[in-house]
């Protein structure tokens, strides 16, 4: 869910999506297990999906022809 009612905002797309720029921030270019791996602490799997997902959708990360999550300049 983009904006939860009555939940945690841990988890919400939006939140989730910040932590992802912010781990995008530090390195432009990750393998999604290892970005994952990186924030598993703090979300699920499906909600790390959801959120890359999202990130796609308003031009902010992007899939290289490597396989690697890139931060959009």
């Amino acid at each position: 869910m983009l904006l939860p009612n009555n939940t945690h905002p841990e988890f919400s797309i939006y939140y989730n999506g910040y932590l992802i720029l912010k781990e995008l921030k530090t390195n432009p270019k990750w393998n999604i297990l290892d970005l994952y791996i990186n924030l598993s602490q703090s979300m699920s799997f499906s909600i790390f999906v959801l959120s890359l997902d999202w990130l796609y959708l308003i031009q902010a990360a992007q899939l290289n022809y490597m396989g690697e999550i890139e931060l959009c300049l």
